[in-house]
């Protein structure tokens, strides 16, 4: 793989350096660990300086690790977020106590990967993957920044992510698991759950979000494999006290009224487990978070693409469900929220998802779907496939949409006051559905 190199007294700008991880992502990912093994060794080994909340899972995770990282921010612990895919901006994957890495600092770290880089394949090394090398920007960040812990989302599966490099793990936690990823982590939950368990490190303790029996066991194996003990998120001790679409509030855990920021059903799933990760969080690093820091936390995370509301007359939402465990999720709350009420649905997925099923489990709820193409056009499944796929469930109008602005202003102009417009899918084209919207109509602003 060859790659680009500048002068050793050029510096790299953010510009740059973007393209060069264009270039390289051309060269796809490889599961495997002993590459970006290499290039850390060559930058020396910064995950060894830091400490670690491993997040894996199927659906969830990026709003269990906004939990766990706010609350952790307001309880004084410089903290690190790792995350992707990401909604709003490329810099957002790499964040300290919610503040992305600026353009400056993330272009000096590729230059200095760069180097590594020509250094391991002098060597003989295979180059690293795309995945890798933003995996090893964001380990040398959070050391440079002295993180007292980073919160880490695995990229797809666990046992063989480059981030399951990782050794000081102090909780692993798991959110959902069920069938996704299935050409790269098996057609079984068990299979998956293998691939996930993986991150469960010797002595760690393992949190988990209630899981399907047959997942169940496999982490409770691997748990008692490692030596850990496992805690699990107990719904049966929840209770909602207040929800619409805007927000919710639960007493959990001895602790009365949590109010939470993120609207939908699965959302007090994810704060419980929340919950117990920071309460093991606690054991693990001998420190005590106090209660008004958890109550802060909670009530001060935002997780754009989740249930978000965008503006009201008509309410406007967009949600990353891009399977059909995470489609039956969103159904539920659309039920439980606005029932009697016309809904339009926008839809675009990658065609390696499970796009019939969420087709035969969201479009029956709608009055008309609007099916756009991707950003990656590699991956997306085509507006005019999905097209024909919705029509066979939905009782009203699909249409294939020439672009997302084009389905955004479709859906405007059709939706009432009184209706409900839903953009979901693949996260990755949400953020421009979020632009569209907000330069609509800036007079009227937008739904907090």
């Amino acid at each position: 793989m060859k790659k680009n190199q500048k002068g050793n007294n050029d510096n790299v700008t953010y510009k740059e350096a973007r393209v060069y991880l264009d270039e390289v992502s051309k060269y796809g990912s490889v599961l495997g660990l002993d590459t970006v093994r290499e290039l850390l060794h060559e930058l020396g080994d910064p995950q060894k300086d830091l400490r670690f909340i491993h997040v894996a899972g199927t659906n969830g995770k990026g709003s269990v690790l906004a939990f766990i990282s706010t609350i952790l921010s307001e309880a004084g612990i410089r903290t690190g977020r790792y995350i992707s895919p990401t909604v709003v901006s490329y810099l957002e994957r790499i964040q300290i106590d919610g503040k992305w890495i600026s353009e400056e600092e993330f272009a000096e770290l590729v230059q200095e990967i760069q180097k590594a880089i020509v250094r391991m394949e002098a060597k003989g090394h295979h180059s690293p993957t795309v995945f890798e090398i933003e995996t090893a920007i964001a380990f040398l960040y959070f050391r440079k920044k002295q993180c007292g812990i980073v919160v880490l989302e695995t990229g797809l599966g666990g046992k063989e992510d480059a981030t399951n490099v990782v050794e000081h793990t102090l909780v692993s936690v798991f959110t959902p698991i069920s069938r996704d990823h299935m050409s790269f982590l098996g057609d079984t939950p068990e299979a998956i759950a293998e691939h996930k368990a993986g991150i469960i490190k010797p002595g760690c303790i393992v949190v988990s979000a209630p899981q399907e029996p047959e997942v169940r066991s496999v982490l409770e194996r691997r748990a008692a494999e490692q030596g850990c003990e496992i805690r699990f998120a107990k719904p049966e001790d929840a209770v909602v006290t207040q929800e619409d679409y805007r927000g919710q509030t639960f007493s959990y855990g001895g602790m009365k009224d949590l109010k939470i920021r993120l609207a939908g059903t699965c959302q007090i799933i994810n704060g419980m487990t929340a919950w117990e990760a920071v309460r093991a969080a606690e054991d693990a690093a001998g420190m005590q978070i106090r209660e008004e820091e958890i109550r802060r936390g909670f009530e001060k995370t935002r997780w754009p693409g989740r249930f978000t509301c965008l503006r009201e007359a008509p309410v406007f939402l967009v949600d990353g469900a891009h399977n059909a465990d995470g489609a039956r999720w969103l159904k539920a709350s659309v039920e439980r929220y606005f029932l009697g009420r016309r809904l339009f649905l926008i839809m675009g997925v990658f065609r390696d998802k499970e796009y019939e099923r969420m087709a035969q489990i969201m479009a029956p709820l709608a009055e008309r779907i609007y099916t756009v193409n991707l950003p990656d056009e590699k991956r997306s499944l085509s507006a005019e496939k999905l097209k024909k796929t919705a029509g066979v469930y939905c009782k009203g109008t699909v249409l294939a949409m020439d672009g997302i602005d084009q389905a955004v202003e479709e859906a405007m102009r059709d939706a009432g006051e009184r209706d409900v417009i839903l953009a979901f899918g693949s996260l990755s084209y949400l953020g421009r559905v979020m632009e569209v919207v907000q330069k609509r109509l800036p007079d009227e602003g937008s739904a907090k």
